[in-house]
């Protein structure tokens, strides 16, 4: 008995660390970077990887690299260098970024586009895929659902959510709103905020986020037909009414 109460603690405390890791829509530019900074400090590094962020952050790294466009300008902002070769760079942080600069321009980003906006080299792309057209190519699989172009981390929502409806039997989705969902969300809502029309295409001061139209705390399931685009500022308003 003691040795299933300690496995299902160890799942609780698991699906509690990654709960915090969902979403954190009032949160300010500073508590990021000095969040990222005091991640240095503890591992004593002038430097921290989207893993070792992931692991002892508060936040998620794609909580910032939405915030700030790219993990390099996060990095460059808490006054750290950049962490890891252009080698070192999985699939799933290409896609990202693409994801990144298709959402603030509001439609598929051109080579040039690409080469002037993102924190990755061209050549990185061209390298991995065989062409910057080829790029695009496997990022729409990906978001399709091709798991063979992409790595899969492993505490990605779709791993954790057996785990999850162990811990919780009302919720038949994962809380966590993948990057694919949430490309496909913004794209059926034009890149557009839902409440007041507003997007990082005409504002680049614009941050767009995905949320639940009935709360998940309320029930509301992860799915595409419960959720919605709204800019930061309507998301805050939006929360201040469901509290």
């Amino acid at each position: 008995m003691i040795i299933v109460d300690d496995i299902f603690v160890k799942l609780r405390y698991i699906n509690m660390k990654f709960e915090l890791n969902v979403y954190h829509r009032n949160t300010s530019d500073h508590e990021l970077i000095a969040d990222l900074k005091n991640v240095a400090n503890m591992l004593e590094k002038n430097t921290v990887t989207l893993e070792e962020y992931n692991e002892y952050g508060h936040f998620h790294s794609t909580t910032l690299t939405r915030r700030f466009g790219s993990w390099f300008k996060c990095l460059d902002l808490a006054g750290l260098v950049p962490s890891r070769s252009r080698i070192g760079i999985s699939n799933e942080e290409l896609f990202e970024e693409i994801e990144n600069i298709w959402v603030k321009l509001g439609k598929q980003p051109s080579y040039t586009q690409m080469r002037d906006m993102t924190g990755f080299s061209m050549g990185t792309y061209e390298k991995r895929f065989g062409g910057w057209r080829n790029a695009l190519k496997a990022f729409v699989n990906y978001i399709n659902g091709d798991d063979s172009l992409v790595e899969v981390p492993r505490n990605s929502p779709e791993n954790l959510q057996n785990i999850r409806m162990i811990e919780d039997d009302k919720h038949k989705t994962s809380r966590s709103i993948n990057l694919r969902m949430r490309f496909l969300v913004l794209k059926r809502d034009n890149f557009k905020c839902c409440i007041c029309g507003a997007s990082p295409a005409k504002d680049p001061s614009v941050e767009l986020q995905v949320d639940h139209i009935k709360p998940w705390s309320k029930g509301g399931e992860t799915i595409i037909d419960n959720l919605q685009t709204l800019c930061s500022k309507c998301n805050i308003g939006k929360s201040n009414l469901d509290n």
